[in-house]
């Protein structure tokens, strides 16, 4: 059996619907905090059980006779490192035979705030003794588009990325290079980093929504202070708008960017583009 943490988030959701496509539903394990968000993949036969990060007792039973697990990072920065701990804990008590981790791009040695997590998560996982595949996905191309009503409204983008790039894929990509682990072979103790094949800067996103959307968008270099300051004064936490500065800022420095294939290798074909990702939006 499969089992994925995380299943009802929007990368879960794609990772089961990839295993739904070379497994049958029976031998894939949905681990949920809430059942009630994934009923669609129960009435297609997956089985769907309880599993909570922040609720430790969940996870030895929603593990129970999983082979190789997917352990998807959780959403609350801060308190990653205890959580994923549980599963970590829960999936040596299950003897998987893999546990594989949506980790951060070279995790090891990224200065990024939001790597200290990762890198903490990928020690436990090493100290089990279980066998691993560490996902270590790059930015997400949806991080930008998901989020583009403001920057059409204003007609810029405020950052602090300079010319930096950022070696982007989507969502769906990253899901699919999951399913290829988790159902292929060979992957045991296997690092990869996972990259689209065409990064780009902020200008050069700016100049492809420009086209998409028909209207001209610059991009607005920041100092990083003030770009801060702008992010909580639009109502974001201060914790949280650090953590988008601390990366902005990264982008300038090149650690959200890469040239390693290996997305494209477990693929077997090219990564979506930003081209591709804006072409399948409604135009503005």
């Amino acid at each position: 059996m499969i089992a994925v943490t995380g299943a009802s988030g929007k990368l879960g959701r794609l990772v089961i619907e990839g295993l739904l496509e070379k497994i049958a539903p029976e031998k894939i394990v949905a681990v949920v905090r809430n059942p009630e968000k994934v009923k669609d993949f129960a009435a297609r036969g997956v089985q769907v059980r309880h599993g909570d990060y922040s609720s430790p007792e969940t996870l030895p039973p929603a593990l129970a006779g999983v082979e190789r697990l997917l352990l998807i990072s959780s959403s609350e920065v801060g308190r990653r490192a205890a959580q994923h701990g549980a599963v970590v804990d829960a999936a040596k008590g299950a003897n998987v035979k893999l546990i594989a981790y949506t980790s951060i791009l070279r995790a090891d040695t990224s200065a990024l705030l939001l790597a200290g997590e990762h890198k903490a998560t990928e020690k436990m996982i090493r100290a089990t003794g279980l066998p691993f595949a560490f996902l270590r996905n790059g930015w997400y191309i949806e991080n930008y588009t998901e989020n583009l009503a403001p920057v059409l409204t204003h007609g810029a983008l405020p950052g602090a990325s300079g010319d930096g790039r950022v070696a982007a894929a989507t969502r769906a990509d990253f899901a699919a290079a999951a399913v290829a682990v988790l159902t292929g072979e060979n992957h045991e103790n296997k690092i990869y980093e996972l990259a689209g094949d065409q990064g780009f800067s902020m200008s050069e996103f700016v100049a492809a929504v420009s086209a998409w959307a028909g209207k001209p968008i610059v991009y607005q270099e920041l100092p990083p202070e003030v770009y801060k300051q702008m992010l909580v004064g639009a109502g974001l936490p201060e914790p949280f708008a650090a953590i988008l500065v601390d990366a902005s800022a990264g982008v300038a420095k090149g650690e959200l960017d890469s040239d390693r294939r290996d997305l494209h290798d477990l693929l077997g074909r090219d990564t979506q583009t930003l081209a591709d990702v804006l072409a399948a939006l409604p135009k503005p």
